[in-house]
């Protein structure tokens, strides 16, 4: 399968980052932060030293990836003042995305109702109402972008976002009616925070072509105690779901990128250390 990282998992200086995929022979790069910028904030010659960087390397890049509409609410409507900025800021991933070769841009929803819809009494006293309805509207704008770019959208199930599991993502993009332009980033340690099981659960809720990028990492979620742990890969609650994810994967011959989130470290804030302790296990997993 195709595998890759999200390089500053590793390190921001996008050419150490690169050396160290050549020490374990991974392809893919997957940009967010490069140098002391975000995707979407280079400058043009940024973007062409990028661009050479990863060519001369032979490093194609399989997402953009910008938290576009991060931080959002159900209170914010299409064309407010922060809808535009975010909209503004796709426009110039987009560019970037045609500029390096980017196949995919990363967007998110706005932060999270707990409970979108009810029955026998739920939906009058416990739902956010209308929580759900305002997405759409403001999702619409950047698939109609998108389209018009001959790019596609992913949006990432985010562990504190409207969309945070693989039900929620399909949701969304059937009721957008974009199928075409917009698939699912799914992040099987985000989704554990809502307990939407991984394999076989998570998995089956994409089939019919909704799959279009994958991120991985593994975690221990506490979510009474409102606690995350990043833990080594392998030895988080997904640990044993890994292995019959990645072979249902090659059986259904998944075309996408899988992309090791190299977020964890051990204990001292090394994220390369982190990295290092994960990529064997990835690797052998996925490779």
């Amino acid at each position: 399968m195709k595998l890759g990282v999200i390089t500053d998992g590793i390190s921001r200086d996008l050419a150490h980052a690169v050396d160290v995929m050549d020490e374990f022979d991974l392809t893919f790069a997957e940009l967010q932060f490069v140098g002391d910028a975000e995707v979407g904030d280079h400058t043009g010659e940024e973007i062409y030293r990028i661009d050479r960087l990863l060519r001369d390397r032979g490093k194609p890049v399989s997402c953009l990836s910008r938290h576009i509409f991060a931080g959002m609410t159900s209170a914010n409507r299409p064309g407010d003042a922060l809808h535009l900025k975010h909209m503004d800021a796709l426009k110039r991933v987009i560019g970037m995305a045609h500029e390096v070769g980017s196949p995919l841009v990363r967007i998110m929803t706005q932060k999270k109702e707990q409970i979108l819809w009810g029955k026998n009494g739920a939906e009058t006293w416990n739902v956010a109402h209308g929580a759900w309805d305002t997405m759409a509207p403001m999702i619409a704008p950047a698939v109609e972008l998108a389209r018009s770019e001959g790019i596609t959208l992913v949006v990432e199930t985010g562990n504190g976002t409207m969309v945070n599991s693989n039900y929620t993502a399909r949701k969304l993009i059937d009721e957008l009616d974009a199928k075409d332009a917009l698939k699912v980033l799914w992040d099987p340690a985000n989704n554990c925070w809502c307990h939407e099981l991984a394999f076989p659960d998570g998995y089956d809720a994409l089939s019919d072509g909704y799959l279009g990028h994958i991120h991985i990492k593994d975690v221990q979620v506490d979510t009474p105690r409102a606690t995350l742990e990043v833990r080594e890969m392998g030895k988080g609650q997904l640990g044993p779901l890994f292995a019959p994810l990645a072979d249902a994967l090659r059986q259904d011959a998944y075309q996408g990128v899988i992309s090791l989130e190299s977020v964890y470290h051990p204990g001292n804030g090394d994220f390369e250390a982190g990295f290092r302790k994960c990529i064997g296990t990835f690797k052998t997993l996925f490779g």
